[in-house]
């Protein structure tokens, strides 16, 4: 009598790699509209009722990245900065046309595309694509982090192994925008303990943790559209990704992100 032998059953694994490569193919078309109207002299810019800045570049860029997404990713919201969502259901793409707006409109290279990708509420997905400084960060949930122009010419990047204050490096916004939740005087301590105190900004502090250059980045005021594609790239690399009260994420509406060894002390000295 033959006996028969039971193998367990194996659930696929989602990958995200055609929605990464969709994202690069995004970023490829936008570049091109973003890098023609930087430092142009007929660049337009309004001020938003929020007292934030628009350009447009960012409206031009946004727009081109819905009209390829209505097409590819039918199915799929769509949620950015410039314009209002659109579509339902359990996929939505985070959108940021033009990250670092007021460097953008001042002819400061440090400005990028953010393209991210959100199932079932949490980020699986995100790219960062920063023309002017000629580089990329790219991730996807469970197939690390990278960096390079392109997929073609990539490294794979990681956290620092930092674990003490005094050998970090802390990247953090303006000074002033720690005031409306109280904490400034909390976040120059921290500052100070410190070996190196820089505010690189907007996404840029973040893909520098995630290259293991930064070991501290924070900020006390960010939109959804601001950290959905930072989140995926950092956790890849080996860091942590949390709101102010530590909870994991990109929905609290700040961020602090370390390279993990760091994060629970940092929450400490500046938490919420």
């Amino acid at each position: 009598m033959m006996l028969s032998r039971a193998f367990p059953i194996v659930s696929p694994v989602t990958t995200y790699d055609d929605d990464l490569r969709l994202a690069h193919v995004l970023a490829d078309a936008v570049e091109r509209v973003t890098m023609a109207r930087f430092r142009s002299q007929d660049l337009a810019v309004e001020t938003k009722p929020d007292l934030t800045l628009v350009s447009d570049a960012d409206r031009a860029a946004e727009e081109l990245i819905r009209s390829q997404l209505s097409r590819t990713r039918p199915r799929d919201a769509v949620v950015g900065e410039e314009f209002e969502p659109t579509g339902h259901g359990p996929r939505r793409w985070i959108v940021d046309p033009i990250d670092g707006t007021h460097n953008f409109v001042r002819g400061v290279p440090v400005w990028a595309t953010l393209i991210a990708l959100v199932v079932a509420e949490e980020p699986v997905m995100g790219l960062v694509a920063a023309p002017a400084l000629g580089r990329r960060w790219w991730a996807a949930k469970g197939s690390g982090a990278y960096a390079g122009r392109s997929l073609t010419s990539a490294t794979r990047i990681r956290t620092s192994g930092v674990q003490r204050l005094a050998d970090a490096s802390i990247s953090l916004s303006s000074v002033t925008s720690w005031d409306a939740v109280g904490r400034t005087d909390a976040v120059l301590d921290l500052a100070r303990d410190c070996w190196r105190q820089r505010a690189y900004g907007d996404f840029w502090s973040y893909m520098l943790l995630a290259e293991g250059s930064v070991d501290i980045a924070s900020e006390p005021e960010l939109a959804l559209y601001d950290m959905a594609a930072l989140a995926p790239i950092v956790t890849e690399a080996g860091g942590r990704f949390t709101s102010l009260d530590g909870t994991d994420g990109v929905f609290g509406g700040n961020a602090l992100a370390t390279n993990g060894h760091l994060h629970d002390h940092v929450l400490e000295r500046i938490g919420l």
